[in-house]
């Protein structure tokens, strides 16, 4: 195993961009919202680089890109329900899984770790997409970005997840593709793992200065 991996107990993952490539579910959804409210729709290489902080933060960006200025509460929460309308018809229509997931997965469970899903994806979309993929019996607890009172960026959903699965941060790693996971991490005590295939508004993921940095998620068995 990864070295990263020695005296932990627990793999934390993020799921839009480190197990999942979600981006053309995501922008048909935004797209679709953004012409219901007889605004241009963005392309997935835009969309792409507003995800990471949850499905209101994804339409609040696609707002303002569209008007040129930020949106007002009311158009906001107009398009926030829209997105969810048009997302949540057809979640895992064009997402594919990354490369190597499901086996990493099994193999880690067969080892001893308990895995848990830390994402800022509103957390009625989590068990469909997983249930579809045949993941979601991989892991102990799935938390989303509405399930607490706080996300990622913020260390809270990482300690729930660790206090309630009985471990320390210091025996968990967060695995993920973005600074939110990172700083997460890095402010949990957890150790941390980044992907850098993932969706990271443009940036190097290496800037956050993570634990490790991996290409693929079987390389934490090497």
């Amino acid at each position: 195993m990864h070295n990263i991996l020695s005296g932990k107990r627990l793999v934390a993952f993020d799921l839009d961009g480190t197990l999942i490539d979600s981006v053309p579910d995501l922008a048909a959804g935004l797209q679709a919202a953004l012409a219901e409210l007889g605004l241009p729709r963005p392309d997935d290489v835009q969309v792409a680089d507003w995800v990471g902080n949850g499905a209101a933060k994804l339409v609040e960006r696609g707002l303002a890109w569209a008007l040129g200025e930020s949106p007002s509460p009311e158009l906001q929460e107009a398009g926030l329900a829209a997105f969810m309308r048009h997302y949540g018809a057809a979640p895992f229509a064009r997402t594919v899984l990354h490369e190597g997931v499901a086996a990493t997965l099994t193999a880690l469970e067969e080892r001893g770790f308990r895995l848990a899903l830390i994402t800022n994806k509103p957390e009625r979309f989590i068990a469909p997409i997983l249930g579809h993929f045949g993941l979601l019996e991989h892991f102990a607890l799935c938390i989303g970005g509405d399930s607490l009172a706080e996300k990622k960026p913020s260390p809270l959903p990482l300690l729930y997840v660790a206090n309630a699965l009985g471990v320390e941060p210091r025996a968990c790693v967060m695995v993920g593709d973005s600074r939110h996971d990172i700083q997460a991490g890095q402010a949990a005590g957890f150790a941390t793992v980044a992907l850098p295939y993932g969706y990271n508004h443009g940036e190097p993921i290496e800037a956050s200065r993570p634990d490790a940095c991996i290409d693929s998620l079987a390389a934490l068995l090497d």
